[in-house]
């Protein structure tokens, strides 16, 4: 999930924790079972940073997929032995321009930074080139 705020001009990251790996990322989770994507993405934004998407503007929606050899072993070993590829949703929401999250325990630190800084810090190219696409369809 893409959060920015003032019209675009700053996005959400927040850090993982050394627990969930120590890195960059934007706010992410998983479908559980009987959830659409759009629940998944609004359930995971409420509970990792309090937000409620349902009261902000937006849900655009980019997708990618990758290839599962790029994740580390032990997140490999989480899927079942026939998936070869991962399919990432990835959904925009605007906070409110005065909007702080509150990080749930997976995160220990968020930071706003305009789009170039996001694009350099996040550490998975494929999200920085979902939030390039997101941010020209959204300009567009």
């Amino acid at each position: 999930m893409f959060v920015t705020r003032n019209s675009g001009a700053e996005v959400l990251i927040v850090h993982r924790s050394a627990v969930q790996g120590g890195y960059w990322h934007v706010v992410a989770g998983g479908v559980e079972p009987g959830e659409t994507a759009t629940e998944a993405a609004k359930r995971e934004l409420r509970e990792e940073t309090g937000l409620v998407a349902d009261a902000v503007a937006g849900l655009e929606v980019v997708e990618y997929v990758y290839r599962l050899t790029e994740e580390p072993a032990d997140r490999r070993n989480q899927y079942d032995p026939s998936v070869a590829e991962v399919r990432v949703t990835c959904f925009h929401v605007a906070a409110p321009d005065e909007w702080e999250p509150k990080l749930d325990w997976e995160h220990d630190d968020h930071r706003w930074c305009d789009p170039g800084e996001a694009f350099k810090i996040l550490r998975w190219p494929a999200t920085a080139q979902a939030l390039r696409e997101l941010l020209i369809l959204k300009s567009g």
